[in-house]
């Protein structure tokens, strides 16, 4: 019976769908009050169907009915509860599902809160939102029903994939999609705007809540997203370029452009056409990032489900709803354009700068995400594009963006001295370039990237700071509070801090994490940098639908004192056969963090292959994503809020949060000590699937082993001594892991060989080993792989013919972004000079027909004496 309510409400929700769509979309055309309130009533209707379908397929997994396929292929009746929830969306059906019911909340959310609106803007918009919830919930009954029954139904279930077993699953995927799904709203009012022919202030201010919130919702499920498979899938790496990854970032690279956009639009009604083509590029990415995921074009660990005919039906309803959104903006662009100016120097000039640059990285991300694709289409071959390409041109792409953070928040608006602006930001740049060249030396090792980052990270941290200090000055000479800005003002600074903190912690981390593997039997240990480990013994113990083992490493110093203890362990879990998962053991500290994961177990089964890592200022990534989520839901306050108490809270919040961002960008940036990271070789991250045969076979046999003893004191007599190197030990090889780091597993979803425990990554692992050894170069090594394997072995494709678009797009498109920001100021001070000189011209028009006594000076303007006696205004010359 579950299945059967959930399948009535789809098609119900199918049909209220349809008809508001047309009713609501008809009725503003015709002026129709009455079908204009259809949207309302269809907004509720809707979002209770919604609830209820995916209600009843929440309460499917629960019971564990296995006579829905659904059901059976995405969970076991061992599963825990938990997890049987987060199953709903874990599927591909299931997710197409939760998608459309987001939406569905999103709608109903938008006519709750909108009644200010127009009645016939709020008509377009709602109409926009049913017509793409109709095509979602048609693609759902089509080809991805979730109700599908299974006779005779399954005994126990197939189990949820093990990757997706972890409480990152419950929060993850809600909030990325209440993010990617958000951006309908104002894809919607941007429809609306362009349908209405009114883009204004007002229009601005409508929208730029919900451009902000599903910001906001986004940035916090990719950052989750980020830290769930730093340490649950076992990466070590908090972002692999993955292309479901590249599919988030890429609307959320836009979103931050369209709430800039949308800021100057609001303050000045400049840039309308620009937001609208950004609201409707933001909603398409997210549509095309659904695409990628659940079409099966691409490969990518996130995609567990792929058919051709989705992928079609997705494609089509891509092309209709991108394809007519642009053909409308083509048609009706032009009756909202705005005329403000400004000069190159103004807080307009330098947002569109900030835009145009995200524009272009997301271009970039496109560009590398489908040019592998695009290739191997046209027969030009399988080539790789991974992580070492994507941080090398958009890292590089994204440098003048990051510099233009401070000097755009600190600009006034429509025009700026440069003499004003020195004085201003002259000693934070000063101070910011000093620090960022010490900062590689305090760590110990120069970087020429580090401390290009560290004095990004300053710079933005000092012109906040300068920020404050201009404003702090202006409050005590007027008698005011040092703190009372708005709280838009907190927000923006705030998440400026957290945008320091990110690329302070992505480059620190990048560049001096370090890695040590080692084969450890009971009471060895293993240095990494200036932590020592002693590897314990492991133990066995049974989870509720999965057989662990679980290692015992301890934290000591040179005399033996012990610190804290990691539990790494392996996982086989019961439903699925031959897929070990690895679950790393962190410890955070304030600048590092030390992770350390089980490779393999040793022939004698007493020992392990640990893989220890030490990453430093890895924590600021995250922390830096929150408070850019902070400043997200502070700059949606309005600058003046009806209730006293709730402005002062906020403000205590914004300068708590501002000044606790600012204490740790500046601390943890100095905390590390001289030489820390000097003794270590730079490291790659770990595999995010162990599928080593070795440790399946080890799992297999574990209840036969039964339990070792893994309590330190069984080893406080034995002899500490250093454990043997692992054979791929990056210290011990370090040119063997170097070369390993640039080749591609090529059975693995976007690992190299020197993180993948794949059979054939062993394989190549030793190869290249053995050519070392044989005194090779490293080009040649490469080279040698490169013949064997072709260029799909390389994860940074070389520069050839066929690659030649890949490496030259992304200069074009930081040229394109530079030249644009020009020729957009240049358009607008000569626009601004035609109307001073056209209003000029008519000045001296009317002068000379006063003179001549053909018109009169009424109300402040001028006006025929017919014109004004048609108004009823006695003139002068009149009453003679």
């Amino acid at each position: 019976m579950t299945a059967e309510i959930g399948q009535y409400a789809l098609i119900l929700a199918l049909m209220v769908s349809a008809v508001g769509g047309v009713l609501t979309l008809a009725g503003a055309e015709l002026a129709s009050r009455s079908w204009m309130r259809v949207g309302m009533a269809a907004a509720a209707v809707l979002a209770v169907l919604a609830t209820i379908a995916i209600g009843a397929l929440a309460w499917g997994f629960v019971e564990s009915d296995f006579s829905i396929l659904n059901v059976a292929r995405n969970s076991n009746i061992a599963l825990p509860w938990y997890y049987k929830l987060a199953a709903v969306w874990g599927s591909h059906e299931g997710s197409i599902l939760f998608w459309v019911t987001t939406l569905a909340w999103w709608i109903f959310a938008v006519a709750l809160s909108a009644r200010h609106l127009p009645e016939r803007v709020l008509a377009r918009i709602l109409g926009t939102l049913f017509i793409i919830t109709f095509g979602l919930y048609l693609f759902i009954l089509t080809t991805s029903n979730p109700f599908l029954r299974l006779f005779p139904p399954a005994e126990a279930g197939a189990d949820l994939n093990p990757l997706l077993q972890d409480p990152g699953m419950i929060f993850h995927p809600p909030l990325l999609y209440l993010g990617y799904v958000g951006f309908a709203v104002p894809f919607a009012f941007a429809v609306a705007a362009l349908l209405g022919g009114r883009l204004d202030v007002a229009w601005a201010r409508w929208m730029r809540p919900w451009t902000t919130a599903s910001w906001v919702l986004l940035t916090l499920g990719i950052s989750l997203g980020s830290y769930w498979s730093y340490y649950e899938l076992g990466w070590g790496g908090w972002w692999a370029w993955d292309p479901v990854e590249n599919a988030s970032l890429m609307p959320w690279l836009t979103g931050t452009a369209l709430m800039h956009s949308l800021a100057v639009t609001e303050k000045r009604g400049a840039f309308k056409i620009w937001t609208v083509f950004l609201a409707i590029l933001t909603f398409s990415l997210s549509l095309l990032g659904t695409f990628l995921v659940r079409s099966g074009v691409l490969t990518s660990v996130h995609a567990f489900a792929s058919d051709p005919a989705r992928g079609m039906f997705i494609l089509i309803f891509l092309v209709i709803v991108i394809g007519v959104s642009f053909l409308l903006f083509a048609w009706r662009a032009g009756s909202v354009a705005s005329a403000a100016s400004f000069s190159g120097l103004s807080r307009e000039s330098l947002l569109m700068g900030n835009n145009l640059l995200l524009v272009a990285g997301m271009a970039i991300v496109l560009l590398g995400t489908l040019y592998p694709l695009f290739l191997d289409a046209v027969g030009g071959g399988r080539i790789t594009v991974g992580g070492p390409y994507f941080e090398s041109v958009f890292g590089s792409a994204m440098v003048p963006l990051a510099f233009l953070v401070p000097v755009g928040a600190v600009c006034a608006w429509k025009s700026q001295s440069i003499d004003r602006m020195g004085r201003l930001l002259g000693l934070p740049l000063a101070l910011a370039l000093v620090l960022g060249l010490l900062t590689p030396v305090l760590l110990g090792a120069w970087s020429t990237v580090m401390a290009l980052a560290a004095f990004l990270a300053y710079w933005i941290v000092f012109g906040a700071a300068a920020d404050w200090v201009r404003y702090a000055r202006t409050a005590r000479a007027q008698k005011r509070s040092v703190f009372g800005q708005t709280l838009p003002w907190w927000g923006m600074h705030i998440a400026h801090l957290g945008l320091a903190l990110l690329i302070f912690g992505a480059a620190a981390n990048g560049i001096y994490q370090v890695e040590r593997g080692a084969a450890m039997q009971p009471g060895q240990t293993v240095q990494v940098r200036d932590v020592t480990l002693r590897y314990d013994g492991w133990s066995e113990y049974r989870g509720p639908n999965y057989t662990a083992a679980k290692g015992v490493l301890t934290i000591v110093n040179d005399q033996g004192k012990e610190f804290e203890q990691l539990f790494p362990e392996k996982r086989n879990y019961d439903a699925v056969q031959n897929m070990t998962m690895t679950e790393a053991a962190i410890l955070h500290r304030l600048t590092e963090d030390i992770y350390v994961s089980l490779a393999s177990p040793t022939p004698d089964g007493e020992g392990w292959v640990v893989r220890a890592y030490v990453k430093p200022f890895v924590t600021l990534i995250w922390i830096g994503t929150l408070f850019m989520a902070l400043g997200g839901l502070l700059a949606m306050a309005t600058r003046s809020t009806r209730a006293p108490q709730l402005r002062e809270m906020g403000k205590r919040a914004a300068i708590s949060a501002a000044g606790t961002a600012a204490a740790c960008c500046v601390l943890a940036m100095l905390a590390a000590p001289a030489s820390s990271y000097a003794a270590e070789p730079l490291m790659g991250s770990v595999t995010a699937t162990e599928k080593s045969k070795a440790a399946a076979a080890f799992l297999d046999s574990a209840p036969s082993l039964g339990t070792v003893e893994n309590s330190a004191d069984a080893f406080a007599n034995l002899k500490t001594a250093e454990a043997k190197p692992s054979e791929f030990d990056p210290a011990a090889n370090p040119r063997v892991h170097n070369i390993a780091s640039q080749l591609r597993c090529l059975v693995c979803a976007n690992e190299t060989i020197a993180e993948s425990n794949a059979q054939l990554a062993v394989d190549l692992r030793r190869e290249v080993a053995e050519q070392v050894k044989a005194g090779r170069t490293d080009d040649e090594v490469v080279a040698f792989m490169v013949e064997r394997y072709g260029d799909y072995v390389l994860f940074k494709p070389p520069f050839k013919a066929k690659t030649w678009l890949l490496w030259l797009g992304p200069i074009a498109f930081v040229f394109l972004a530079f030249w644009g920001m020009v020729r957009i100021v240049r358009i607008r001070r000569e626009d601004a000079k035609a109307r001073r000189l056209a209003a000029s011209a008519e000045s001296i028009a009317c002068a000379k027909a006063f003179l001549r006594g053909e018109v009169e000076y009424v109300g402040g303007g001028f006006a025929t004496r017919q014109s004004s006696l048609k108004h009823g205004v006695q003139t002068r010359g009149a009453s003679e």
